[in-house]
């Protein structure tokens, strides 16, 4: 189970013991970045106040009240403010960043650019920015600006030296129908049953993202049993696919309430098993929704077994979008080569799973994620 640690815990506690792993550390980022040891953190998600600025209520046509992020939490005095608060977290995240890890900031036109510049001012090194397009963005109920559809995060190693930082590219690629993953990722925001509610029928918390978006980036710059920092924990996404992944995480968060719901959701969480979670590494090639796309919206799980139409052959589905047959690993494409002793394979036709005792193509979930891409544009 995950716990609720104090600053004074961690504190005090003895050089070898950690009781800030897989816990949330109650109080201000800040502090508790100063009480965790230096290089003990593999890879940094921050997903830190936006400063929106709101001015005033936001109304529907129909005049209903948006339920805007109106929190004191991300409300600051100045632009000025928000770059001292800033500098003051990254400062310290750069201090608890092993020299090979990597951090990640997420944030919006109000604040991205501002948190760029504080970034390479404090000599992180940029790798990446990764955009965030959401196949059903809110509304812009004014008509005074383009809808707002995206989010940018910004993935940046400790410094120009750090060469070997995890990126896991085979296994992206592989993912992507052995196509490169590209910069620009394509994820509903989270809604539906992912989304926490309270008692009262409303949001825990008002920017809670989704669990595929978390996924993918933990996917890409980790490995099973590293240590994932979160300074900004709220509804605790990070913590919940960390602990899915079999990755260590550290939350740190100050609302008491946001604890309580990310403790309940950590807690509900069963980690997925080492075969499912065994990241490749080896070079792969040959040829588009990319497979990987099925499982981060939860049309086929982790686990799942697939086999030709004959039932011949069988493969195990893995967390990394990767197939395995006969203990080795690839994409769909590559592994139904491999079985058949072909040179090459069209993995959406050759590949079935079983639904209801029939056999059915994955093709068929191609084209529910093509349907959806078609509304979304």
């Amino acid at each position: 189970m995950s716990s609720v640690v104090s600053l004074k815990e961690i504190r005090s506690a003895s050089e070898d013991k950690a009781p800030y792993l897989n816990s949330i550390i109650k109080g201000d980022c800040v502090a508790a970045l100063e009480a965790l040891p230096d290089n003990s953190v593999d890879m940094i998600f921050a997903d830190p106040p936006y400063n929106l600025q709101l001015g005033g209520d936001l109304h529907r046509p129909d005049h209903s009240k948006v339920d805007a992020v109106d929190n004191a939490w991300d409300q600051f005095s100045s632009f000025e403010a928000y770059d001292s608060f800033c500098r003051a977290w990254l400062l310290a995240c750069r201090r608890v960043l092993k020299p090979n890890g990597t951090i990640w900031v997420i944030g919006s036109y109000h604040n991205i650019f501002r948190v760029g510049a504080i970034l390479q001012d404090l000599e992180f090194w940029l790798l990446n920015d990764v955009i965030w397009r959401k196949t059903n963005p809110m509304p812009n109920f004014r008509g005074r600006r383009f809808q707002n559809a995206h989010e940018t995060m910004i993935w940046a190693s400790r410094d120009e030296k750090a060469k070997g930082y995890t990126f896991n590219y085979d296994a992206l690629k592989a993912s992507n129908d052995d196509v490169q993953m590209r910069s620009d990722w394509l994820f509903p925001i989270c809604n539906g049953g992912e989304r926490l509610k309270g008692d009262d029928g409303k949001k825990v918390h008002p920017t809670q993202k989704p669990e595929a978006l978390l996924a993918r980036v933990i996917m890409s710059s980790t490995k099973p049993g590293d240590v994932i920092l979160d300074p900004f924990f709220g509804s605790g996404t990070t913590g919940a696919v960390a602990k899915r992944l079999e990755r260590n995480f550290i939350g740190i968060e100050r609302e008491q309430d946001y604890i309580d719901a990310a403790t309940a959701r950590i807690d509900s969480v069963t980690p997925l098993g080492k075969a499912e979670l065994k990241v490749i590494t080896g070079k792969k090639a040959e040829p588009r929704v990319a497979f990987l796309t099925l499982l981060e919206s939860g049309l086929i799980k982790p686990g799942t077994t697939l086999t030709d139409s004959k039932r011949r052959y069988m493969a195990n589905v893995r967390a990394d979008g990767t197939i395995e047959a006969n203990g080795e690993a690839g994409s769909i494409h590559k592994m139904g080569a491999k079985v058949q002793g072909f040179d090459a394979c069209n993995g959406w036709t050759f590949w079935h799973y079983e639904d209801q005792g029939k056999l059915k193509q994955i093709d068929e979930f191609r084209t529910v994620i093509r349907a959806e891409m078609a509304k979304a544009g």
